[in-house]
Parts: C-alpha cells; structure tokens; sequence
C-alpha cells in the first residue's frame, strides 16, 4: 500500500513542479481573458450583470470593424506567405555545407531579435520620403525622380508595413523549418542521387513530404503570431493613413484607451481570440498525433 502511494507520489511529483507557473499563467492570462468576455456582453463594473449581445450585433454592422478585418487578413496572408517563401529559402541555404554555416545562422536570426516597435521605429525612418534611405537609394540609380510617400500613400502603405514585418519576421519560419531539414535522413538524398534524381526532385519527393508537419507548425503558429501584430504596425502608421492599415488589434486599442468603448473592445478581442483558436486546431492536431 505504501509502495502505491509512493509511486502515486512520485508520478504527480511533476505536476507541483509547473503548478507555480500555471498559477501566474492562469492569472496573468486567464484572469483577464475571462473578464474580457464578460464585459463584452455587459460592464463588469455595472450593478448586476444583464446578458446582452448587442456589443456583437453592432460588431456585424460595423463598416469600420469589417474593413479592420478584411485589412487584417490582408496583412496575415501577405506576411505569413512572405516568411514561409523566405523562411524556407534561407533555412534550406543554411542547411547546406557552406563556409561560416554558424555565422551566417546568426545573422539570419538577427532581424527576429529586434523588438516590434524598435523595428517599426527604424523602418519608419527608412521609409521618410526627405530623409530616408529607400528614396535616397532609388534617386541615387535614378529609379525614381520624385520623393516617395511610403507611409502616406494610401497605396503604398499596407505594402510597406508588410515589406518590413516580412523581414522582421521570417526568421520565425525559418528556425522551424531549418530544425525539420536536419531531421531528414541524409541517406535518403544519397539513395536519390544513386537513383539518378535531380535536386528539384530530391526537393518535391523528399524535402517537402518529411517537413509536412513541421510546415503545419511554422504556419499555424505564425499565422496566430500575425493576427495579433501590433507594435510594428502601430509604430509605423497607427493605423493610417485613413484607416487603410488599421487592422483588429489597433482597432482594439483605439476603441478601448482612445474612444473609451470597453464593451465593444472586448468584443472586438474575443472575436479575434475565436478566430485564432480556430487558426490554432492544425497546430493541436499535429501535436497531439505527435504525442
């Protein structure tokens, strides 16, 4: 009896481990997101809680909200296929035998380093049509005679923002997919290559298939990561010019620290959470078969 309670004991041992940190996490995180919720149906702070959803109602008339969304997704799609093109292309030059293999890992990491609003701090300054180095450069080859508004265009500024998220944040993808490509037996490009097969076809018959699960994780979790932006874009335009950059999380702190609407921000962040958490079913799944 004793030596069952020990090894009950034992087995539960790691769970008093993480209880500290599920503790913080369920006060950091849960403690907030509940109260979201319940403030987008009706403010906490009122005296009794009445059930309403007109917070979701006004969300499904709301030109502003669908126009955030449709920018939003826009931004997500762009980006996340930006760095899965880059992400890919680099973790497959780094998993080649080159010269200064670590160095040149280092480097390509480098830019995922740079904290959002540092990031979209110096972009922005890249793209000051008077003073920044793009225009600079293109007026230099002559590409271009007149200064160039990157960021006040209403054309140019959703490109722009995305041009610097993907080069903020390939290296993501790229981390993943490089773990994926060293997890391929080499033997299996040997076989290949006796066998008389190209590198294109080494690339579609083995590299793609064995980094399947691994291209399901970079994608899912960066598309989740993207939903979410908000330093980078905030820093850059805050939403602007107009509202051609405004995506759902900018939408979210302007109707919540500017326009002081709790209620429908709340509901604005808990249809943003639904939307990631569908996002996030790939990624479960992929684990929990794994496991």
């Amino acid at each position: 009896m004793r030596g069952a309670k020990a090894r009950l004991a034992q087995q539960n041992q790691g769970y008093l481990f993480i209880l500290p940190c599920l503790l913080m996490l369920l006060l950091i995180l849960g403690f907030p997101a509940v109260m979201a919720v319940l403030n987008s149906f009706s403010p906490i702070w009122s005296k009794g809680f009445s059930f309403t959803l007109e917070n979701y109602r006004r969300l499904i008339h709301d030109v502003v909200f669908w126009n955030a969304l449709a920018n939003t997704l826009l931004f997500v799609g762009s980006t996340v296929a930006l760095h899965f093109v880059l992400g890919l292309a680099v973790a497959l030059a780094l998993n080649a035998e080159i010269r200064a293999r670590r160095f040149f890992r280092i480097l390509a990491i480098l830019p995922w380093t740079v904290p959002d609003v540092i990031s979209g701090l110096v972009w922005r300054f890249m793209y000051n049509p008077t003073s920044g180095i793009i225009n600079d450069v293109l007026m230099k080859f002559h590409l271009t005679g007149n200064y160039i508004e990157w960021l006040g265009s209403p054309s140019l500024a959703m490109p722009s923002i995305i041009l610097a998220d993907a080069w903020r944040g390939y290296p993501f993808v790229m981390i993943i997919l490089l773990a994926g490509l060293q997890a391929i037996p080499r033997t299996l490009y040997e076989a290949a290559r006796v066998d008389g097969a190209s590198s294109l076809q080494e690339f579609w018959h083995i590299t793609l298939p064995n980094l399947k699960r691994m291209i399901v994780i970079a994608l899912a979790l960066d598309i989740i990561w993207q939903f979410r932006r908000f330093g980078l874009v905030y820093t850059m335009t805050q939403g602007g010019p107009g509202r051609t950059t405004e995506i759902l999380s900018i939408m979210v702190y302007k109707q919540y620290f500017k326009f002081f609407n709790f209620e429908y921000a709340s509901a604005i962040a808990v249809v943003m959470a639904i939307i990631m958490l569908a996002i996030s079913i790939p990624y479960i799944r992929t684990i929990v078969r794994r496991a």
